[in-house]
């Protein structure tokens, strides 16, 4: 309806076309959409299930001689795969947000049990 040259509808001829990569609206939802609404309530979710996995590596893991919480993968997963399938997800977020470290790129059931993960 943009490009109709018959159509008399303003509200579509005033709105942007596209929006371009310098545009802070870019890739975005439109403000106050549902759309919008759901991104930001999938991330509050993702947020608290970083906070109860810190949580359970501070409960289960043990407190090393720098004062910081580590716990290996194996066990980690035994405890926590009762609360949430999404394990290792988690633990990704977690690292991109700087709470616990391990080495690698993914764990793997199994072969990377005796990873160590320390809670920062």
């Amino acid at each position: 309806q943009r490009k109709n040259p018959f159509s008399s509808d303003d509200r579509l001829a005033s709105k942007p076309a596209h929006t371009h990569r310098g545009d802070p609206t870019y890739g975005r939802p439109p403000e106050g959409s549902r759309t919008e609404q759901r991104g930001k309530d999938a991330h509050s979710h993702v947020g608290k299930e970083v906070e109860e996995l810190c949580l359970v590596i501070r409960r289960t893991g043990e407190v090393g001689e720098d004062g910081h919480v580590t716990v290996t993968f194996g066990q980690l997963f035994e405890t926590y795969v009762t609360i949430s399938n999404k394990v290792v997800g988690i633990l990704l977020r977690a690292r991109k947000h700087g709470l616990v470290h391990f080495e690698g790129e993914m764990l793997w059931q199994g072969k990377d049990d005796d990873v160590v993960i320390t809670l920062l």
